[in-house]
């Protein structure tokens, strides 16, 4: 690709997704979020035409951004800037563009205190657990996922590409392929998850070729979920208990087992280890719906203890 090359949005797409795997060894779920954000943008400046990169001015990326200021909390305009930074540095690495674009791409005020996580509080999260449907066989496979996140904390996407050589049944052991952090995690298999992965793969699992734990049981049965199924299932169960949440999909499960976590006493290294965080600021935003845990933050560090 050059930039005398006459470009669609997705030619556009497809080499910025191999510049990030190649050379960045980005993990799929940040290069499909990048990615998302980056369409968005060609097609607000480009609309259906040809892609031509010489164009994109300071005032459309400005534009952009203040828009999506208008629109979405801090934390996905945050994850909108950083996007298109790394769009335009990939534009300049590959010769398609040689000024700096992405210094005009406008700071984002990192407001987590302005932002706590909308969570259920542990009576609804235990309740909407206890409602979880499994007459049928969707509402098996909807258990089994919703229990995926509510008690190992997996992202919509690491659910969906859960595959059955995953589950070691001997030692109750998951075994997470690859997580934000770039590497792949082994987390215990809790005993209610297990049940229902159990029922699920013996009474509820369509006959299918596909090697992924949950599939498809309507339309393309058989086929491998994809993260939408995840969020779907979120929805249909909070549907069916009744239950008004401040939020949907399966962030608000992530959330929930998170300050559920601190209110029983785990420290956030460990819940930074188990949801696969790169660092620990993107979990202490759950701190900031517990007291006792920021009291906690703030004691002396402890010393070292000499003989």
């Amino acid at each position: 690709m050059t930039v005398h090359d006459r470009l669609t949005t997705d030619a556009v797409l497809a080499a910025f997704d191999e510049h990030m795997r190649r050379t960045r060894g980005t993990c799929p779920e940040v290069r499909h979020n990048y990615a998302r954000t980056v369409h968005a943008f060609l097609g607000t400046v480009f609309g259906d035409g040809p892609v031509d990169l010489a164009r994109i001015s300071v005032q459309d990326v400005v534009e952009f951004v203040s828009a999506a200021t208008r629109r979405y909390r801090p934390a996905t305009v945050q994850l909108v800037a950083t996007s298109l930074r790394s769009f335009f540095r990939f534009l300049r690495a590959e010769g398609l563009r040689e000024d700096r674009l992405e210094g005009a791409v406008p700071t984002v005020p990192r407001r987590r205190l302005a932002c706590l996580p909308r969570h259920l509080d542990a009576t609804q999260f235990a309740d909407l657990i206890a409602s979880l449907d499994s007459s049928s066989p969707r509402g098996l496979r909807d258990r089994a996922i919703l229990l995926c996140v509510a008690r190992l904390g997996l992202r919509a996407s690491e659910v969906a590409r859960l595959r059955l050589d995953d589950i070691d049944w001997r030692n109750s052991t998951v075994h997470v392929a690859t997580r934000k952090t770039g590497h792949g995690a082994l987390l215990p298999l809790p005993h209610d998850l297990g049940r229902a992965l159990s029922a699920y793969l013996q009474r509820g699992r369509p006959g299918t070729q596909a090697r992924q734990v949950f599939v498809l049981h309507r339309q393309h049965v058989g086929a491998p979920i994809t993260r939408q199924i995840v969020g779907d299932a979120v929805d249909r169960a909070l549907r069916h208990a009744g239950m008004e949440a401040p939020m949907r999909g399966a962030n608000l499960l992530r959330h929930s087992l998170a300050t559920d976590l601190l209110g029983h006493g785990a420290s956030l290294k460990e819940i930074a280890d188990l949801f696969g965080h790169r660092s620990l600021a993107t979990t202490s935003i759950y701190a900031s719906v517990d007291v006792s845990a920021l009291r906690e933050v703030a004691l002396p560090w402890p010393q070292q203890v000499t003989s």
